[in-house]
């Protein structure tokens, strides 16, 4: 496809708006590959994104008048009237699922040092009784669940094992990544990767640092340097983990305890990604026609 055609309708197709160009392709290749791996078509997509963008569009104009919204959200988003009001009348949530609680318990497990041995390493806990044990743990938490009933999810998701002859419960993962459970990771990976779009584009769209969003980029590692490396990822992901996870929980009970209004959330991550560079033969020569190779490899 000719780049002039991504920018019709009066649009120039300025150095500005090919890198904006260039960035949405490269957000969508992965989104695109998601819904193909699990059966979505276009048409559905379609669906979403003018859904998305009737309802940002909105969300911008949310101080003009309801008068006129239509026209105005039409205009600025380039879908005919008629689809507006169609889809203004089909809600849609775009606020992130709350963690699942059995998160929480994982979380305040592997955190927590009345949970955990002196070296910090989670302890076996014995399923009832007083702290310590799973049944204190999981109403630590909430009493809207059964200590049972969570027991059984976390089980389900292969998270902890429970000793029926001693009656304990043993955490088996170091990371709360569910197995055998599609619908709660894609509502991870929605949450996860919705909050760092949002904090890039903000960052963008504000011109300046509203959100702290930066990362290390590096090439021409062989695989074995990066088998090396990543282990380094994880064991500081760990410690920020460990230190964070007590912090945020003593501030959300000073919070309640103090009357604060509680109307704000934090989500802080960290991702690793690696692969094979494309452009490069396996004997690391340049795969592409004109590829000039360095002389040393880059790190940013």
């Amino acid at each position: 496809m000719e780049q002039a055609a991504l920018f019709k309708d009066g649009l120039t197709p300025t150095a500005g708006n090919e890198v904006i160009a260039e960035s949405i392709r490269r957000v969508l290749a992965p989104l695109s590959r998601l819904c193909l791996v699990n059966g979505i078509s276009f048409a559905v997509v379609e669906e979403i994104l003018k859904q998305a963008f009737i309802h940002e569009a909105g969300a911008l104009q949310s101080t003009g008048s309801e008068h006129g919204m239509v026209s105005r959200v039409s205009t600025s988003t380039g879908i005919s009237r008629r689809e507006v009001t169609r889809l203004t009348k089909t809600s849609i949530s775009v606020k992130p699922v709350k963690v699942p609680i059995a998160a929480e318990v994982f979380a305040r497990w592997t955190t927590g040092s009345a949970w955990q041995d002196s070296a910090g390493t989670p302890i076996t806990l014995r399923r009832q009784g007083v702290t310590p044990s799973f049944e204190a743990l999981a109403q630590s938490v909430t009493r809207d669940v059964h200590p049972r009933s969570m027991l059984d999810e976390l089980i389900r998701l292969g998270i902890v094992q429970h000793d029926k002859v001693n009656d304990s419960v043993t955490l088996v993962r170091s990371d709360f990544v569910p197995e055998k459970n599609s619908v709660q990771m894609l509502g991870f990976l929605g949450d996860n990767v919705g909050d760092h779009l949002d904090a890039a584009v903000a960052n963008v769209v504000q011109n300046g640092n509203a959100h702290l969003e930066q990362a290390i980029f590096a090439d021409e590692l062989s695989a074995e340097s990066v088998a090396v490396l990543l282990p380094m990822v994880t064991s500081n992901w760990k410690q920020l983990r460990e230190g964070m996870v007590p912090e945020i929980t003593a501030a959300i009970e000073s919070d309640r305890i103090a009357g604060r209004l509680q109307n704000q959330r934090l989500r802080i991550g960290l991702y690793t990604f690696t692969e094979a560079d494309s452009s490069l033969q396996p004997d690391g020569s340049a795969a592409r026609p004109g590829r000039k190779l360095r002389s040393r490899g880059k790190c940013k």
